[in-house]
C-alpha cells in the first residue's frame, strides 16, 4: 500500500463562524432583522402605485413596525401547580378522562392485577380478565389515582379520578 497523498484545498472564500461558536465575550454584530423586516415590507409595494389613503396607510404600517419592541429572549417562566378550587373545577383539558388517559390508567391496573395485586372492588361475576377488573374499578371511581395534566408552558394540575363525570 501506498501513503495516501495529502491534497491541499485553496479556497478564495472566509468562512464565517456561526454566532453560537464565537467565544464569549467576543463583539456581536448589530441586530438588523428589524431594518430587514421593513425593507421586505417595502420591497412588496415598490411596484404598486397607492393613492393618498394607501399611502398614509402605508406610512402608518411601517412607523408601527419600527417602533415595535424586539424581545430577544422570553422571560424565565416558574412551573406552577394549578389548583382544583372547592368546587373541584377542572381547568386544563376536559371534564372527563380522555381515551388516552384511560387506556394508560386501565393498562397499568390491569398489569398490577395480572402480577398479583388485590382489586380495591368486589370481583363481578361476570370478569373473565384483569382487564374487566381494572374497567369495573374504575367505573366505581376506586382507584386511587391521580391524573397530572400539563400546558405546554410547563403548569400542571394534579385531578384525582373523582374529580371526573
Amino acid at each position: 500500500m501506498s501513503d495516501p497523498e495529502e491534497v491541499e484545498i485553496e479556497s478564495t472564500e472566509e468562512i464565517e463562524e456561526p454566532e453560537f461558536a464565537k467565544p464569549v465575550g467576543e463583539e456581536m454584530a448589530e441586530d438588523t432583522s428589524m431594518e430587514d423586516a421593513v425593507n421586505a415590507f417595502k420591497k412588496t409595494f415598490d411596484d404598486k402605485e397607492l393613492t393618498e389613503d394607501q399611502r398614509a396607510e402605508y406610512d402608518k404600517k411601517i412607523k408601527e413596525m419600527e417602533t415595535r419592541e424586539i424581545i430577544d429572549m422570553d422571560p424565565v417562566h416558574e412551573i406552577i401547580e394549578i389548583p382544583l378550587d372547592g368546587k373541584g373545577k377542572i381547568a386544563i383539558g376536559p371534564p372527563n378522562l380522555t381515551r388516552f388517559e384511560k387506556a394508560r390508567i386501565l393498562g397499568a391496573r390491569a398489569l398490577q392485577l395480572s402480577q398479583g395485586a388485590p382489586p380495591f372492588i368486589s370481583i363481578p361475576a361476570d370478569a373473565r380478565t384483569s382487564l374487566d377488573i381494572a374497567l369495573k374499578e374504575l367505573d366505581d371511581f376506586a382507584i386511587p389515582i391521580v391524573i397530572k395534566r400539563r400546558l405546554p408552558n410547563g403548569d400542571y394540575q394534579n385531578i384525582p379520578i373523582d374529580y371526573f363525570n
